[in-house]
């Protein structure tokens, strides 16, 4: 069985095998509703906007009530377990937790779902010190209407992550 979420060589969602078989037995009056899903194009967005260490971009894919759990729960980079709300509290998480470092995605799958998208991959940091740290988890992006995502959740385990840092 074939699926319109199998990852592809570039790591995002490719049709079927790649063959083109599935888009040919789809009836053009729905291929004009396949365009990329919302969700997955925010993800896309966030991912480009984090490579190209573009901050004031990645906050605009915001909206302004947004939540980021990354990871979900409590943790050292959010003790409470709430998450870091709203425009400030998410300028704020970047500040801390990605200007610092380099980071590169690795999406292997990617599923979307009503207005969600779950990515499944690796994200491996880049640490000033010379460290780096592989952390594979599932990364799930909510947006609105409007396509602005409302929520980025990020299921990993910190003392996964700790383990897996080595020197560059």
């Amino acid at each position: 069985m074939r699926s319109l979420c199998v990852a592809g060589g570039d790591g995002w969602a490719h049709d079927g095998d790649g063959r083109g078989s599935l888009a040919a037995a789809i009836p053009t009056t729905y291929k004009r509703v396949m365009s990329e899903h919302p969700a997955r194009a925010a993800s896309k967005r966030s991912v480009q906007a984090v490579q190209a260490r573009a901050k004031e971009a990645w906050l605009d894919l915001f909206a302004d009530d947004a939540v980021i759990e990354d990871p979900v729960g409590v943790s050292p980079i959010d003790p409470t377990g709430n998450g870091h709300r709203g425009r400030a509290a998410i300028a704020a998480f970047w500040d801390r937790q990605i200007a610092p470092v380099t980071i590169n995605f690795e999406v292997r799958e990617s599923y979307a779902s009503g207005n969600e998208c779950a990515n499944v991959g690796t994200i491996t940091i880049g640490m000033a010190n010379g460290m780096q740290a592989r952390v594979d988890g599932v990364f799930v992006y909510r947006v609105n209407d409007a396509g602005k995502l409302i929520s980025m959740r990020a299921y990993w385990e910190f003392d996964r992550m700790l383990a897996s840092m080595t020197a560059r």
